[in-house]
């Protein structure tokens, strides 16, 4: 059985090397584990090397565009939860980056706090995934576990966690 961990593991991109490693510094304060990387090429390496339950993503970088690390990050590590944090982000790219299965889509600036709560609630679901997808490949459910491990819901409709839902729901 899976047990929870004590610290949420976070990896922080984005080429504002003194604005990740301050927000880096904040989410420590609250007790929550963060790594940091300045590019989409270093972000795939600590994908694989630290694997983080939550990624907050830049858009805007040198190098690989913030949409093509989703990218890759959904194909070969589909159970990290993915939040896009951006300040040059368009209504084009939110839709881009919901499509290729970002958790959330925020727009620069962000109260650390409210951040926080958005990493929590993702990790909530990422939990709540996996939860499911061992429950699924216990009872010999293996194709039904591997599209919750990618983000579809049983049957291969993309479905919302219901870490996601109640998250809109405290919204309105």
């Amino acid at each position: 059985m899976m047990k929870k961990k004590d610290k949420i593991k976070v990896l922080l991109v984005d080429d504002e090397e003194e604005f990740v490693k301050t927000l880096s510094e904040r989410l420590q304060m609250r007790d929550v584990d963060s790594e940091t990387a300045f590019d989409g090429e270093q972000a795939i390496e600590l994908v694989s090397e630290k694997e983080p339950d939550v990624i907050v993503l830049d858009l805007k970088m040198p190098g690989l565009h913030g949409l093509d690390v989703l990218r890759w990050i959904k194909n070969f590590h589909p159970e990290v939860q993915v939040i896009i944090m951006t300040g040059h982000g368009t209504e084009h790219d939110e839709e881009k980056a919901r499509e290729l299965g970002a958790f959330d889509y925020l727009k620069k600036p962000v109260e650390t706090d409210s951040l926080v709560q958005k990493i929590k609630v993702a990790y909530k679901a990422h939990f709540e995934d996996a939860m499911s997808a061992v429950a699924f490949a216990e009872s010999g459910e293996f194709d039904t576990a591997k599209e919750i491990m990618r983000g579809e819901g049983p049957g291969g409709n993309e479905s919302e966690s219901s870490a996601q839902k109640k998250d809109k729901e405290n919204k309105n």
